[in-house]
């Protein structure tokens, strides 16, 4: 079949589908859900009407090239609801397809998106935006789990962090399979992440690629493509997206001769440093990194005012033969973060060294606000690995949604 021809269905990233079913069964998925249901059915949506008062619907009439580029997309993903256009005023490029309400569904768009951006491009973004609706990224509401008011348990975060990678990995296949045009591609991701439309820089997919080929091996030194702060970064010109792109366009779904299979293989590869693998191998690198992170949770646990009785819950759940007793010392166990520290450096590349870190900073999050106290330890925990400090800034302080 011919790549062109392929359907949504056929290009949807493996690991994205495992997890989105994984998901949908959990139970605090399933909780925000009902809620999130039982608000739609007593009224509050308004997602048209904030839409109306806020942007300008974009009609055929007014704007055809547009029109029809989208329909081009609609019709290759098979999107089956009527689509409603709209553009708001702002200087950023931004583009958003919200959950369908009314049986109706909407894709936003940024004015200077709209203006800065060719056709080829705009179809790679649209695409995009579409493919987290063909897919049904939005039955899994990230926003509302790891930003909202209830703190997901850190195992669900963790889940749902190494998901959203996944899913962004489906998106781009969408827009890269609307847009039948790499290039354009290439020129997309470059503009959404530089703000640079003028014509004074060229980008090379080719080049960027050869650049962070070095990060996406886990036992070589990282790659000088992009900073350490940036490989579990959301942006749209994340190098392992990137990464992932240009393996999709070597396989058969897009127009290469590369099996599935192997695609899915070198994605997974890619991204397995976005996974918390290490808590179940059987290995002694994995089990230093299990090591660190516990007595490191222990240690953010404590800074501020001792460990709290949801707190041991958490460990008691989590880490199993691990698990918090009150056998346990507390003190000597923050005692030996030094030694565990210099054991996973010895032991563990430089990702998996940002693995244990990032899931770390995750699930302290997901035990609420960090404190001053908690920040501080994890920064000393970066330091000591000789890992930037913005790594932990990001990780806390970085809104977890679906671009």
């Amino acid at each position: 079949m011919n790549a062109a021809h392929k359907n949504a269905t056929d290009i949807r990233c493996e690991n994205d589908l495992s997890f989105y079913n994984k998901l949908l069964k959990h139970r605090d998925v399933q909780a925000v859900n009902t809620m999130i249901a039982r608000h739609e059915k007593d009224g509050y949506q308004g997602v048209r009407r904030n839409l109306l008062a806020t942007s300008v619907r974009l009609t055929q009439a007014m704007a055809p090239d547009i029109s029809r580029m989208a329909q081009e997309c609609i019709e290759m993903l098979g999107v089956e609801l009527p689509v409603e256009l709209f553009v708001y005023s702002s200087p950023q490029f931004n583009a958003a397809c919200f959950k369908p309400e009314a049986e109706r569904l909407y894709v936003m768009f940024s004015s200077s998106l709209l203006e800065g951006f060719d056709l080829d491009e705009l179809k790679f973004v649209m695409g995009h935006e579409l493919g987290h609706h063909v897919y049904d990224h939005h039955a899994v509401p990230i926003g509302h789990l790891l930003n909202g008011q209830q703190r997901p348990d850190p195992a669900l975060a963790l889940e749902l962090f190494a998901w959203s990678r996944y899913a962004e990995i489906s998106a781009d296949r969408a827009g890269a399979h609307c847009a039948q045009n790499m290039d354009a591609v290439a020129r997309s991701l470059f503009k959404l992440s530089s703000g640079l439309t003028s014509k004074v820089v060229e980008f090379s997919l080719n080049d960027f690629v050869a650049q962070v080929d070095d990060m996406t091996e886990v036992d070589r030194s990282p790659g000088q493509g992009a900073p350490q702060s940036d490989w579990f970064s959301t942006h749209p010109f994340s190098p392992l997206r990137v990464k992932a792109l240009k393996l999709f366009e070597r396989s058969e779904l897009y127009s290469g001769k590369e099996s599935k299979h192997s695609l899915e293989m070198g994605v997974q590869s890619i991204l397995s440093i976005m996974e918390p693998s290490y808590l179940e191998a059987k290995t002694d690198t994995a089990e230093a990194m299990r090591r660190l992170l516990f007595s490191g949770l222990i240690a953010v646990a404590n800074a501020s005012g001792g460990i709290s009785k949801e707190e041991i819950e958490i460990f008691t759940s989590y880490f199993g033969n691990y698990a918090f007793s009150e056998k346990l010392d507390v003190e000597k166990t923050i005692l030996t973060l030094g030694r565990r520290i210099e054991e996973v450096i010895k032991k563990a590349s430089k990702t998996q060294q940002m693995q244990v870190l990032h899931d770390l900073c995750v699930m302290a999050k997901a035990n609420g606000s960090v404190t001053i106290a908690e920040r501080s330890v994890l920064d000393s925990t970066a330091v000591a690995m000789s890992i930037p400090t913005t790594v932990v800034c990001q990780a806390i302080n970085g809104l977890i949604e679906l671009d």
